[in-house]
């Protein structure tokens, strides 16, 4: 009992002690909110009064502590030791909480730091935040300098002039720069051609190649009656003045003398596949099936063989069922006027292999007749439609030849060199 009631001492004791330290905090309070001191007491004097009342405080708390030591009797023997470090490790956290507050307080409330602190170290602290704030200043101050452009009364007349010099010399850079990489995509004209020399060198080596063709073509008209040979000469001698004309208005409009050679051309990279279709055609069908080979330069390269007019048929046949070439699409399919003869092209693609190939087959022009390829590949029947309606090449074996585009009324094919429209009005 007598345990008991030491408790319940202790606890009024505590309630009174913690009355006492909340009326000494609204007391310090109302100091800390009253007006400041006259100008007759100075920092001296209150120097003096923080540090006596830090002295008595401290006398205060350490006679509390003493009574309070002296007067705690022993746990009753139901609180074991544990219990007992416990508590007192509680009380001391709490009084050295209660003591950094006040202390806290305290130096928020005086103007004077404490003793350990003396004036050199409020001035040096404030002179380290005075510079860490000019710091800061002059670093916001250079970013935004960096970011915006300079006050106009800042920019003088010569520095607005290097500016204009280096927009000028920015932009000539980027034109300059344009114009290197348009004439490394194109063929560079010399130092002292502009644009509008390109042009007319372009207009020119245009007119030479119309020119060229136009005697051609006369070449081969004239030489009509003459033998198939006779024409394959001429068509051969055309094509190589054609090629030296555009060799030639190419060196020009590129600046350099007609004395340089022409550079060697290289082997198509499909030349490997026609040598593999002539070899396999000549070893079935024999070499004398074809008139020509070749690879078609104006048309990606393609491997194009040239047959007879009597293997025509016999030849698509091969291409599609020969297991090592084995062309099963037909892509395409036309008719040409050549004035001395008609052409049919035929473009055929092996999926398997993945490999084109195109045929060519010469016809009489006075009567233009061939087998129809619709039995071999479904899609040439309409392209031989269409040779039909325009050229008039009639395809046998078709299972229904008729003009698709004109209609049957009407007369003549217009994509004949020499079509006259019977209507002129039309």
């Amino acid at each position: 009992m007598s345990g008991e009631k030491d408790l319940d001492q202790l606890k009024k004791e505590a309630a009174a002690k913690a009355k006492a330290a909340a009326l000494a905090k609204m007391k310090a309070k109302e100091q800390s909110e009253t007006p400041a001191p006259s100008e007759t007491e100075d920092a001296d004097l209150a120097k003096k009064k923080a540090a006596a009342a830090a002295k008595a405080k401290a006398a205060a708390l350490a006679k509390m502590k003493a009574k309070e030591q002296s007067e705690t009797p022993a746990p009753p023997e139901a609180e074991d030791a544990d219990l007992a470090k416990k508590k007192a490790a509680a009380a001391a956290k709490a009084k050295a909480a209660a003591l950094a507050k006040m202390k806290a307080k305290e130096q928020s409330e005086t103007p004077a730091p404490p003793e350990a602190e003396d004036a050199d170290l409020a001035k040096k602290k404030a002179a380290a935040a005075a510079k860490a704030k000019a710091a800061a200043l002059a670093k916001m101050k250079a970013k935004e300098q960096s970011e915006t452009p300079a006050p106009l009364e800042a920019e003088d007349a010569d520095l607005a002039k290097k500016k204009a010099a280096a927009a000028a010399k920015a932009k000539a850079a980027a034109l300059a720069k344009m114009k290197a990489k348009e004439q490394s995509e194109a063929p560079a004209p010399s130092e002292t051609e502009d644009a509008d020399l390109a042009k007319k060198k372009a207009a020119a080596a245009a007119k030479a190649k119309a020119a060229a063709a136009a005697k051609a073509k006369a070449a081969a008209m004239a030489g009509g009656d003459a033998g198939t040979d006779d024409a394959k000469a001429k068509a051969i001698a055309a094509a190589k003045a054609k090629a030296a004309a555009a060799a030639k208005a190419k060196a020009a409009a590129s600046g350099k003398g007609t004395e340089q050679p022409a550079e060697e051309k290289q082997p198509s990279p499909n030349q490997p596949l026609l040598d593999k279709y002539v070899k396999i055609i000549g070893e079935h069908l024999g070499q004398d099936i074809l008139e020509d080979s070749y690879i078609n330069s104006l048309s990606k390269d393609v491997p194009t063989i040239v047959v007879k007019r009597e293997s025509y048929y016999k030849m698509a046949q091969f291409l599609k069922y020969n297991e090592r070439l084995g062309f099963d699409y037909l892509s395409e399919l036309h008719g040409t006027d050549f004035e001395t003869h008609m052409e049919i092209y035929v473009h055929l693609y092996s999926y398997k292999n993945r490999q084109p190939l195109a045929l060519k087959v010469k016809v009489d022009r006075s009567e233009p007749v061939i087998e129809s390829l619709q039995p071999l590949w479904a899609g040439a029947e309409w392209p031989e439609c269409e040779a039909y309606d325009l050229l008039g090449i009639k395809f046998t074996g078709h299972p229904n030849l008729q003009r698709i585009l004109l209609g049957e009324e009407w007369i003549g094919y217009p994509m004949r060199k020499d079509y006259e429209p019977f209507d002129v009005e039309v």
